[in-house]
């Protein structure tokens, strides 16, 4: 915890102590459509979709197992032929 504060006084000191390089990317330096503002979108974007696609295959994962768990637990329920008391009803 206490790094951790030492951590959060320096970032703070540093954006009073340098306030331009704090505000440095490529919105507020340079031109927003530059060629390294495009690659940064691209990364973003491309990471992005990563990210986006191996959540959906650990989701579709783990829907298949549920859906063959319950296929599996339904097929060991054993289901009874008859019951006694109807059996006995069904002879008479």
């Amino acid at each position: 915890m206490k790094a951790m504060r030492q951590y959060a006084l320096l970032a703070a000191l540093a954006m009073v102590a340098a306030p331009q390089s704090a505000l440095a990317c490529a919105t507020w330096f340079g031109k927003s459509d530059s060629d390294i503002a495009k690659a940064m979108n691209w990364g973003i974007l491309s990471l992005l979709a990563v990210v986006v696609l191996v959540l959906g295959g650990l989701a579709a994962f783990f829907i298949y197992l549920a859906r063959r768990a319950a296929m599996t637990a339904a097929a060991e329920t054993p289901v009874p032929e008859t019951l006694p008391e109807t059996s006995e009803q069904i002879h008479r």
